[in-house]
């Protein structure tokens, strides 16, 4: 079984500033506090195609590992996970799309999150327009047993919605930020 879900955001803020700020959310000072699952973020390649105005980047993320039921704690012991992010910025299309992908634990579970950025249809040049899909699927649980599977996709679902929610007041906190040091200058 697979357990997908997509959430819809809104931010009342301009394309360039909301990406700017979604860059910053793992530098952020306060980040630490609020995403504290996050434990490191490092990138590892990051491309320019000055002729497109693309750029290009994959950074490597590790998180903490959700809890998982009682069974499964010996199958999988590891305490985080790491996690691969692809990212495409196509300035002159004013759109940003983003893959994360689990790397570990990629033998019992996989999950993919795809998230996009775009100026929002209603006032491209003041709001933008968030969507996030994500995919869970417990793969040898679900021949086995599939209850015990669907369990493990709702509740690494629900802590994805809870830490996609901090994520979205960070990029909204960072915006705020961004606009009052714009209109200092």
């Amino acid at each position: 079984m697979v357990l997908t879900y997509t959430q819809e955001h809104v931010y009342e803020h301009p394309w360039d500033r909301v990406t700017s700020a979604a860059w910053r959310k793992f530098t952020d000072p306060d980040t630490a506090t609020v995403l504290s699952h996050i434990l490191d973020v490092h990138t590892l390649s990051r491309h320019l195609d000055p002729v497109r105005g693309v750029y290009s980047s994959t950074r490597s993320i590790t998180v903490r590992s959700p809890t998982l039921p009682f069974i499964l704690r010996h199958v999988a012991p590891c305490p985080t996970i790491l996690c691969l992010e692809t990212s495409l910025v196509d300035a002159p299309r004013r759109s940003m799309e983003i893959v994360s992908r689990n790397v570990s634990l990629r033998g019992l579970i996989e999950v993919e999150e795809r998230s996009s950025y775009r100026p929002h249809p209603e006032r491209p040049e003041q709001w933008t327009a968030f969507r996030q899909e994500t995919s869970i699927r417990c793969k040898p649980l679900a021949a086995v047993a599939s209850a015990l599977a669907e369990n493990v996709e709702h509740r690494c679902a629900e802590r994805f919605k809870q830490n996609s929610v901090k994520g979205r007041e960070i990029i909204e906190r960072i915006c705020k930020y961004l606009e009052a040091e714009g209109s200092n200058n």
